[in-house]
């Protein structure tokens, strides 16, 4: 997380690969190492979970409005942002 210099935020408030199937999401998290922005752990796909364990991308952020907070699914590991 440390490498992590400028977040990459949400391109649109939407779950790119939930949109692409008619599926609704629950909350939004964006990968720092691609920009993508997929549903959470609560949200049925799971498409972020999905989207580490695929491209061994490791930190997300969430894009929830007022939530500053970043997670590492490789050290399992939260920290939060200002």
């Amino acid at each position: 997380m440390r490498e992590i210099k400028e977040l990459k935020q949400e391109k649109e408030h939407v779950c790119e690969e939930c949109i692409k199937i008619g599926a609704t999401w629950v909350h939004l998290r964006t990968c720092q190492t691609c920009g993508a922005t997929l549903c959470c752990d609560q949200s049925r796909y799971k498409h972020m979970t999905k989207h580490f364990h695929r491209s061994g991308h490791p930190v997300i952020i969430s894009s929830e409005p007022g939530e500053k907070w970043m997670w590492c699914y490789t050290d399992n590991l939260f920290a939060e942002y200002s």
